[in-house]
């Protein structure tokens, strides 16, 4: 429900342009979930539940639906670049607390950027290009920063062509579903089988812990919120629509799936839906899907790396990074030291990490992050907005960090390993950023993240 509705786009003045509608902020959240993860996923899935790879779908969407709760409260009370970084300071008052916070979501949003990398430079691209694996990966994460830098209107511009492309993959296999069951080849039944001597209760949630991370993307929306129009009454909308549409692909994708291929050759593929597409036998080139593989990859990394460098850029505006990071372009507003800066930690990580590795790590982070926010939502409701604001029900929040808790205890030792050294280099970014060396802001300079009011940039731009 909503207190109160604010028209127009003065929730607050702000730096940034702008220029992301509701109909584009819902199709940058329904881009960033319909990931390049569903395209692997559904195999790993189909080795827990069998057939029934739609259940697990609903589970992991409603544990999802518990957190939006949370960021849509929150985006619209505080609406504000820096996310769950703002959210942590105002609820904890630890400038630490807010910037782990906040380098969590950084860096789950860059480690998540350099996997995207090495999947679009691996088997999807080499069924056009027979390139090196690492070079093709740095050259893709430098067309992605480009794209970034020229501005917010263009990106979203671009993200909206590749989630038509990603979406119409997806709707594709559903649609061979249908023609494979219309024909009398397709199994329906498959659909409610689980491997012998797994229990449903236990099947569907181990499986529901794996399709979380199909749905994981929602959080980058928030980083956004000082460049939506009329955000405190489109985010909550856009947010939850967009989660609702992709479950509900999700689900049907699931039931194609199982009606095409048995459990049993979903679960031993690496490429279970593009298997889908040559079992159909539709006459669908390879090379047709695989194509729209990469577009899906693509806009994964564009939309993870608009909230890293936004996010670097909020920080920075608190303080809780080096001041230099919230430099801005005067005509075209956009971050351009963040965005070069996170750029080069990603290329950093195709380098050192894997992509299993670099996975389980953005869910962990995240996780973190989801647990921060969640609990920043119960400690902020003594806080009054001036304005109206989306308000969740109070037993939301609390089964959604009954939900992390949960997810967070399934994590392998290894993956706490990894994101420890993370978090270690956080730490060390913290106590930098509080050196005296970077001096006091340059009033006069308008790309000083302290520097003239809105209105004076608007005047040089």
């Amino acid at each position: 429900m909503t207190d109160s509705d604010e028209s127009g786009d003065d929730a607050g003045t702000t730096r940034l342009r702008r220029a992301v509608t509701g109909k584009l902020l819902f199709l940058f959240i329904l881009g960033d979930v319909l990931g390049a993860g569903i395209y692997a996923l559904f195999g790993v899935i189909a080795g827990e539940v069998g057939g029934a790879v739609w259940a697990p779908m609903v589970v992991a969407l409603l544990l999802a639906l518990l957190t939006a709760a949370s960021y849509a409260e929150l985006v619209t009370k505080y609406p504000r670049a820096g996310g769950s970084a703002v959210f942590a300071e105002r609820a904890y008052g630890s400038p630490l607390v807010s910037f782990l916070v906040g380098y969590c979501m950084l860096a789950a949003g860059v480690t998540s950027a350099a996997g995207l990398s090495l999947a679009f430079a691996g088997d999807y691209l080499g069924v056009f290009l027979d390139v090196p694996a690492t070079a093709a990966a740095l050259v893709f994460l430098l067309l992605i920063a480009l794209l970034n830098a020229r501005g917010i209107r263009e990106s979203m511009g671009a993200n909206v062509v590749m989630t038509v492309v990603e979406l119409s993959g997806l709707l594709l296999i559903i649609v061979l579903g249908a023609v494979v069951l219309g024909r009398g080849d397709g199994d329906l039944g498959r659909a409610t089988e689980f491997p012998a001597g797994v229990s449903v209760t236990s099947g569907v949630l181990a499986a529901a812990l794996l399709a979380y991370y199909s749905f994981v993307g929602f959080e980058t929306s928030a980083n956004m919120a000082e460049e939506v129009r009329d955000v405190r009454r489109v985010y909550p909308r856009a947010l939850f629509g967009a989660l609702l549409v992709a479950g509900a692909v999700y689900v049907l994708v699931g039931l194609a799936a199982s009606v095409v291929l048995a459990p049993g050759e979903l679960a031993e593929s690496s490429g279970p839906l593009l298997d889908v597409v040559r079992a159909a036998d539709a006459g669908i080139p390879d090379e047709v899907f695989s194509a729209i593989a990469l577009v899906a990859v693509a806009n994964g990394a564009l939309l993870t790396m608009i909230m890293s460098s936004r996010l670097v850029f909020g920080m920075a505006e608190q303080g809780l990074l080096p001041r230099p990071l919230g430099r801005v372009l005067p005509r075209r507003r956009t971050p351009w030291v963040a965005i070069a800066v996170t750029t080069a930690v990603a290329m950093g990580l195709t380098l050192v990490g894997d992509l299993a590795t670099l996975a389980n790590t953005v869910v962990l982070l995240l996780l973190l992050v989801f647990l921060s926010t969640n609990t920043a939502v119960l400690v902020l409701r003594r806080d009054r907005a001036e304005a109206g604001h989306f308000r969740a029900p109070v037993v939301l929040p609390v089964l959604a960090v009954g939900s992390c808790l949960l997810l967070l205890w399934q994590q392998e030792a290894r993956t706490w390993l990894f994101a420890g050294i993370l978090l270690a280099v956080g730490v060390v970014l913290y106590l930098l950023a509080r050196a005296p060396w970077w001096g006091p802001a340059d009033p006069t300079d308008p790309t000083d993240p302290t520097g003239p009011e809105p209105k004076a940039i608007e005047k040089v731009a």
